[in-house]
């Protein structure tokens, strides 16, 4: 328990245990370094052989006023591997573990049995949507590499003569696909988006192309629609108890780790250099676009979000740098290829936005949403994530391109 002997990562990483032989996984016991300071938030999986995981314990959280041994309950199962996932605290997006105590019944037996905290971690997400399930391997599809089974592609070509963007359904997409031109693995393992000016579109009301996951909580359940409030979309923690009850999920969080490596470099002013990295979409509107923004004459780019209240106009927030065609050279701003992670937290009508940097204190920004409109019952939501080119002005081979190293997605 001693303070200078724990395992720590940052970002979204984890921890696996091997028990040694298929045991009885009933329970956890962790102690977490600082943990009577502050709340850290985790998920549990398990495995018999290191390769399919089960999620046993989605968006836990440990109490913060706990310095010793907190005991989790999870889902029952027999397992020989029990993988911890951290993704961050309420100080930071450190994730630091004293001890672990694996609890359940081995050989028939009544004891609780230890597991050895002797795994890696890897950038990569867990939780009850998306995780990389392992180290990323530069060999494998995305699929394999994350669990894409809550997410459908957009990439912009047109391969079905339709007229619009291609979407890649939840069973396509985690069966292998990917596309050298769009969407693949990285030489470091990582999911890369790539997006060019020239393109189809998702549809004739849209002006920009995208390289582009949309959550799909029905996981390839078709007989469920893409839209309305049902068990494919979320909706908020304050809407009417008829639609938490019918939708997939109440309020929700994504967290993702990536590097933008590309931006656009032509076109006009107003469009060059940027970039939407992740999105809350709604019926009509979205709640949040995440942008990244680096123009030509800049080493390093800006971050912000819009939040569009439904049926209004965009509220803009600036948190590193500035959004302005204009803006001079942000002294703390993210450069192409550095790595970045990002989490945006809807509990209510609360909406939470953070950007971790290594070495470099957490920025925060908070928006009341609560006379957005969209706490009403015919409201619904899903995230995006990927590359949405927000430049439609440029040369046409002109692109976008982010490489994602862990994302996750979780609701209540």
């Amino acid at each position: 328990m001693s303070t200078e002997s724990r395992w720590s990562s940052q970002g979204i990483q984890w921890i696996t245990l091997d028990l040694g032989s298929v045991q009885r996984v009933e329970g956890v016991d962790i102690a977490w370094y600082k943990g009577g300071q502050r709340v850290s938030f985790f998920s549990v999986e398990t495995s018999t052989d290191n390769s399919n995981w089960t999620v046993v314990l989605s968006a836990g959280q440990s109490s913060g006023n706990n310095a010793d041994l907190e005991s989790y309950d999870v889902t029952d199962t027999s397992a020989r591997y029990v993988r911890i996932t951290g993704s961050g605290n309420t100080a930071n997006n450190w994730n630091s573990i004293l001890e672990v105590d694996v609890i359940g019944c081995g050989d028939g037996g009544g004891s609780s049995s230890s597991g050895s905290g002797s795994s890696s971690s890897s950038s990569g997400g867990s939780g009850s949507g998306t995780s990389s399930g392992g180290s990323l391997d530069p060999n494998l599809p995305p699929s394999s590499n994350f669990d894409l089974s809550a997410w459908y592609l957009s990439v912009p070509s047109d391969n079905d003569g339709n007229g619009k963007s291609d979407d890649i359904k939840e069973a396509e997409l985690n069966s292998g696909y990917q596309n050298s031109s769009y969407f693949y693995t990285a030489a470091d393992g990582g999911m890369v988006f790539r997006c060019p000016i020239d393109g189809y579109k998702t549809s004739s009301g849209t002006s920009y192309t995208r390289t582009e996951l949309r959550e799909m909580l029905r996981r390839g359940d078709t007989s469920i629609s893409t839209q309305g409030v049902n068990k494919n979309n979320w909706v908020f923690g304050s809407a009417p108890s008829s639609a938490r009850n019918a939708a997939g999920g109440v309020d929700g969080v994504l967290r993702a780790t990536l590097a933008v490596n590309h931006v656009t470099t032509t076109g006009d002013s107003s469009q060059v250099g940027r970039v939407i990295v992740g999105q809350i979409h709604a019926n009509n509107d979205e709640p949040l676009r995440l942008y990244y923004r680096k123009l030509p004459g800049n080493s390093k780019g800006s971050v912000y979000f819009a939040h569009e209240p439904n049926g209004g106009s965009d509220n803009w927030y600036d948190m590193i740098g500035s959004r302005s065609s204009s803006a001079s050279n942000p002294s703390d701003g993210i450069a192409l290829d550095e790595i970045w992670s990002y989490e945006v937290k809807v509990v209510g009508n609360t909406l939470t936005v953070t950007i971790f940097r290594d070495g470099k204190d957490d920025v925060v920004q908070i928006v009341d949403m609560s006379n957005s409109g969209y706490d009403e019952a015919d409201q619904y939501q899903y995230f995006k994530a990927g590359v949405y080119n927000q430049n439609n002005t440029g040369n046409g081979s002109d692109y976008v391109q982010a490489t994602f190293y862990a994302l996750e997605q979780t609701h209540d």
